[in-house]
């Protein structure tokens, strides 16, 4: 009888034993251990004030949908992203979001997860093998450069000298804003570009740029490929008591830039709707974690934003 249930009592804890790693095993495929999805994201550079937007975004929703998150900074720099993601993969993360920091030097990133099998997401800007990512959010970049352009051709009635302040070379944003602002050059013979140059999204490379074209020539607008910059070549004609002289326009809509048209500094800007574009990217990658199908292409639409239509855009 003693041996009865002695054996008894090995059979219970030898089930008991089998049914919590059953558990287990069942909690580790729907994600992480604690049963949640791990998402990672890779900004191109939290320095920027738009991408600190975005940030805020993916965290707001990933917090609503119960998603762990595991970001890093690639400081303007491929090669960071590259280091960053072999990280991502080695922590067996079940999505990741990219916000790719330079068109071709960000591809092997890509690369990386879709040989570890991970989907991952392209937000804002795009690589070169874009087709082997699993899906992409953002806006269309040439529609935000002819937006502007245009404003600015109308401003000038037709007629004018520009400037035109890029973003980093060979970064997508920038190859299609610029593809966007030429389009509509192309129409407007009467429009001499008389400097352009890259400021790398940065408020205070722009101020420098614009205090040395200020010193040479007269320049009827400023066309920004994003805010930071804008605000930098207002810094630099409002230092010169130039202001009044040259119009300036940017792309994001930040709220450093919505309050300087409300000043009456900036001209107008091209609202990028942040919020909404990190709430899709984080619906995207939980979906594609969990191996649902999405789709390839996410697309939120860019508004022009002047002081006539401000207060739509200032509680947004």
């Amino acid at each position: 009888m003693k041996k009865v249930k002695v054996i008894a009592a090995v059979l219970i804890m030898i089930i008991g034993i089998l049914s919590g790693c059953s558990g287990k095993a069942e909690e580790k495929t729907n994600g992480t251990e604690n049963g949640k999805i791990k998402i990672g994201v890779l900004y191109q550079n939290l320095q920027n004030e738009y991408i600190v937007g975005l940030q805020d975004s993916i965290r707001k929703y990933a917090k609503s949908s119960g998603i762990e998150l595991i970001e890093s900074d690639g400081e303007g720099k491929a090669e960071n992203q590259i280091s960053q993601v072999e990280n991502l993969i080695n922590q067996q993360v079940d999505a990741i979001i990219l916000n790719p920091a330079d068109k071709d030097g960000s591809a092997a990133v890509i690369e990386k997860a879709a040989a570890a099998k991970i989907p991952l997401i392209t937000v804002l800007a795009v690589v070169s093998n874009e087709e082997k990512a699993t899906a992409h959010v953002g806006s269309d970049d040439v529609e935000a450069g002819k937006i502007e352009m245009k404003h600015v051709v109308e401003l000038l009635g037709g007629k004018g000298t520009i400037g035109i302040i890029h973003g980093p070379n060979g970064n997508s944003a920038e190859v299609n804003r610029t593809e966007g602002n030429k389009e509509i050059l192309k129409d407007s013979p009467n429009i001499k570009v008389a400097a352009e140059q890259t400021a790398n999204w940065s408020r205070e490379e722009a101020l420098a740029l614009t205090e040395n074209w200020i010193q040479s020539q007269k320049l009827d607008a400023i066309v920004a490929q994003n805010d930071e910059m804008a605000l930098g070549a207002i810094k630099a004609l409002s230092g010169a008591g130039k202001l009044n002289e040259t119009k300036v326009i940017g792309i994001d809509a930040i709220p450093d830039a919505l309050n300087s048209i409300q000043s009456g500094e900036l001209t107008a800007t091209v609202f990028q709707d942040v919020d909404a574009q990190g709430k899709m990217a984080v619906e995207v990658a939980f979906k594609a974690a969990k191996g649902e199908k999405v789709d390839k292409e996410n697309m939120i639409p860019f508004q022009l934003v002047t002081k006539d239509n401000l207060s739509n855009f200032k509680s947004k």
